[in-house]
C-alpha cells in the first residue's frame, strides 16, 4: 500500500558503484529470479523505489548514470556524486531515498516504511535489527545545511591519492545530522556480496 505523502522531490538512489570484489562480477548485473522471469539487481532496487512512488531515480556508479565525482570515495562520494548532478541538471532533491545494489530480499513495504518514518520526522532514517545491529543503508536522507556542511568539509581537500582510500563513512555522516533507526521486520538486510550468499539468497526468493 502505497503512503499519502508527496514524493515529487524525492529523488531515489540506488548505490551501484561498489567493485564487487568479494562476488567476482558486477552485483549490479547478477539476475535476480522473481519466478517468472530475470532481472538485474539494478532494475530490481530501482523497480522497488518506483513501487514506493518514487518517480525520479538515478543509478550512482562510475559504469552508471551518475559517475562518481571524486575517485575511490565509497558510498559517501556516491551520494555527493548524486547532489552534484541534481545541482548541474537543476533536479530539485529535498530528501534521497537509498538503495544498495546488494539487498536481493528487500521489499517495497520495508522501502515505503523507510520512506514514511523519514518524511514524518525529518531526519536521516536508517534500519535496526531487532538484536541492536545497525544498517546505515538503505538511508533516508534529508538534504538540508546539516548535510551540505559535512559533504563541503568532507571533500574540501579530499585526495585519493593522498592515501583516502574509502572516503568518509555514513557513521560519520549520520555523526553529524539528526538522525534515526527503525526495526527492520524479516530478513530484508540480508545483503550478497559473495557468491555463496547470492545462492542462499536465490534459494530464498525461489520459494
Amino acid at each position: 500500500m502505497r503512503h499519502s505523502i508527496s514524493t515529487d522531490q524525492i529523488l531515489g538512489v540506488v548505490l551501484a558503484g561498489g567493485l564487487s570484489s568479494r562476488m567476482g562480477q558486477d552485483k549490479a548485473l547478477l539476475q535476480r529470479n522473481n519466478g517468472h522471469s530475470n532481472i538485474s539487481m539494478t532494475d530490481f532496487t530501482k523497480q522497488l523505489l518506483i513501487d514506493s512512488g518514487i518517480n525520479n531515480v538515478v543509478i550512482s556508479g562510475d559504469k552508471q548514470q551518475v559517475p562518481d565525482c571524486v575517485k575511490s570515495a565509497g558510498p559517501v562520494g556516491g551520494i555527493h556524486s548524486v547532489l552534484q548532478h541534481c545541482l548541474k541538471k537543476n533536479i530539485p532533491a529535498k530528501a534521497l531515498l537509498i538503495l544498495p545494489v546488494d539487498l536481493p530480499l528487500m521489499t517495497v513495504s520495508a522501502v515505503n516504511e523507510l520512506l514514511l518514518k523519514g518524511e514524518l520526522s525529518q531526519k536521516a532514517t536508517f534500519f535496526k535489527e531487532a538484536s541492536g545491529k545497525t544498517h546505515n543503508i538503505p538511508l533516508y536522507l534529508p538534504n538540508n545545511a546539516y548535510l551540505e556542511l559535512f559533504l563541503a568539509k568532507s571533500f574540501k581537500d579530499y585526495s585519493a591519492q593522498a592515501g583516502d582510500k574509502s572516503g568518509p563513512s555514513i557513521r560519520a555522516l549520520l555523526k553529524q545530522v539528526p538522525h534515526q533507526s527503525i526495526i527492520a521486520k524479516g530478513n530484508i538486510l540480508f545483503n550478497s556480496n559473495t557468491p555463496a550468499e547470492w545462492q542462499h539468497a536465490q534459494q530464498q526468493f525461489s520459494m
